[in-house]
C-alpha cells in the first residue's frame, strides 16, 4: 500500500491527454500568482511553493553542472546503493524498458548516479540534462518525483505539468525513497521517468513495491550471512572467556558475551587487526573471523589519548579534502575514522563552525535554510550517533571535543 504522497497524479479513468491539458491551466495560474481553477494534489501544491522559497525560476533550466566521471564513481561508493542495483535490474529495469522509460537511482542529495533503460528515452533525457551525474533534488530543479520523494520520504509519481520546471512538463516519473536494509537509514531514490505519453496509474505503486521488495531480500541475505556468523561465534566466544563481540563487516552485532552493544557497532573505515578506538565503545582490539571480526575491549578505562567520556583529547579533523569526507579522532595507537555521507558532512561542518552548539531550529536553518526541518536533523543527529558516540554532544548539539576543518 502507498502512503498518500505515493498516488497516482493520473485519475483512474481520466485521459492522459486531457488531464495533461488541465495540469497546464492549473500550472499557469498557480505560477502565475493567481488560484488555481481546481485544487492541486496537495504534494505538488507544497512542493510549488518550495520552489518558490528556493526562488527558482520554472522557465529556466538547471545550472547545477553534473558530476564528472571521478566524482560520479565516488559518490556511487559511498552512496551504499550499490548492493541494491542487481536487484533493481531484475524486478524493474525490464518493466522500465517495456513501458519506454528509464529506471534512475539517485543518492539522499538528489545525485543521479545509474540510469539505464532504452536508447530512445535516454536521448530524450539528454536533452533535459538527466544524464548521470545531474543534480534532481527540489532546490535545483523543483519538483519532480526524485526530488520530492527525498522531501517527503515517500513514493511519489509526477505528471506532465505538476514538474516545477517548464522543460520537463513533457515527462512523467515515478519515484520511491530506499533506505539501508539493517539500518534503515535513507540511502536515496529509484524513479521510472519517461515521456509523457508513457504513463501508467500503476507505475508509483510499481516503484514503491520493487523498492520494499529489494529491502526485504537484502535484509534476508543479511540475516542469513548473520545467522552463519552466529555458528561461526559460538565456539569463540566459549574459547576467550571474557567480554567479546562478534560483529560481521557492516558491523551488525551477531553475538556479545559479557558485555551490552548495540545491534549495530559503526566501524572505522578500513578496519585492521588490532587495536582500535570507537566512539561508541572505547578501546578494543579487533581480529578477523570468517564473515565477521572479533571485538574485546583492551581495558574498562578511556581509549588512549581520550578523557573520561571516551573523547579524544587529541582532537578532531573534518578532512573535506577527500570525497566522501572523513571524520578523524586522533588516538596514540591509531587514528579513529569514520566516513561521513554529504549530509552528515554538512552536518558536522555546521557544528564544527559553531563549537558553543545549535540547536535543532539552528541546525535546520544552516543545512537546509529551513528552520523547521528539525525532524529530519534529529533523525540524521540521532544516526550520526550511532558512530559518532559521545563525540556528538547535545542539548545543544555540538561537537564534544576541539574540530579542525580541511578545506576541499
Amino acid at each position: 500500500m502507498t502512503h498518500a504522497a505515493g498516488q497516482s497524479a493520473l485519475p483512474a479513468g481520466s485521459d492522459p491527454r486531457e488531464h495533461a491539458r488541465a495540469l497546464h491551466r492549473v500550472r499557469l495560474r498557480a505560477l502565475a500568482g493567481e488560484g488555481p481553477p481546481q485544487a492541486v494534489r496537495t504534494v505538488i501544491g507544497a512542493s510549488w511553493r518550495r520552489a518558490r522559497r528556493n526562488g527558482l525560476d520554472p522557465g529556466r533550466a538547471a545550472e547545477v553542472p553534473p558530476l564528472d566521471g571521478g566524482d560520479l564513481a565516488q559518490r556511487r561508493a559511498a552512496s551504499g546503493l550499490e548492493p541494491l542495483m542487481p536487484l533493481l535490474r531484475t524486478r524493474l529495469l525490464p518493466a522500465a524498458e517495456a513501458a519506454g522509460q528509464i529506471m534512475v537511482v539517485a543518492d539522499d542529495e538528489g545525485r543521479v548516479l545509474w540510469r539505464e533503460g532504452g536508447p530512445d528515452v535516454r536521448h530524450r533525457a539528454d536533452r533535459l540534462g538527466f544524464v548521470e551525474g545531474s543534480a534532481w533534488d527540489e532546490s535545483s530543479v523543483g519538483t519532480n518525483a526524485i526530488g520530492t520523494s527525498i522531501v517527503t520520504g515517500e513514493a511519489v509519481h509526477v505528471f506532465g505539468a505538476e514538474h516545477y520546471a517548464e522543460s520537463h512538463t513533457p515527462w512523467t516519473c515515478a519515484a520511491a525513497p530506499l533506505h539501508d536494509p539493517v539500518t534503515r537509514a535513507p540511502l536515496g531514490v529509484v524513479d521510472l521517468s519517461g515521456p509523457a505519453h508513457t504513463v501508467h496509474q500503476s507505475t508509483v505503486s510499481l516503484v514503491d513495491a520493487v523498492a520494499r521488495l529489494v529491502e526485504l531480500e537484502l535484509r534476508a541475505e543479511s540475516d542469513a550471512r548473520l545467522a552463519v556468523l552466529r555458528e561461526v561465534a559460538e565456539p569463540v566466544l566459549a574459547r576467550v572467556g571474557g567480554p567479546a563481540v562478534v560483529v560481521a563487516p557492516d558491523g551488525a552485532t551477531a553475538a556479545a558475551r559479557g558485555v551490552e552493544v548495540p545491534g549495530r557497532v559503526w566501524l572505522p573505515a578500513g578496519l585492521q587487526p588490532g587495536a582500535l578506538w570507537l566512539p561508541s565503545l572505547g578501546a578494543w582490539t579487533a581480529e578477523p573471523l570468517p564473515g565477521g571480526w572479533l571485538l574485546r575491549p583492551r581495558s574498562s578505562a578511556a581509549a588512549p589519548g581520550t578523557d573520561d567520556d571516551g573523547v579524544s583529547a587529541t582532537g578532531v579533523v573534518l578532512d573535506l579534502r577527500s570525497s566522501p569526507a572523513r571524520l578523524r579522532v586522533a588516538g596514540d595507537d591509531r587514528a579513529w575514522e569514520h566516513r561521513l555521507t554529504p549530509r552528515h558532512t554538512e552536518l558536522v561542518a555546521a557544528l564544527a563552525a559553531h563549537p558553543e552548539g545549535l540547536s535543532a531550529a539552528q541546525l535546520a536553518a544552516e543545512v537546509f535554510g529551513d528552520a523547521g526541518r528539525t525532524v529530519t536533523v534529529r533523525a540524521e543527529l540521532s544516526r550520526l550517533r550511532r558512530a559518532l558516540g559521545p563525540l556528538l554532544a547535545h542539548q545543544p548539539y555540538r561537537l564534544a571535543a576541539p574540530c579542525t576543518t580541511l578545506p576541499p
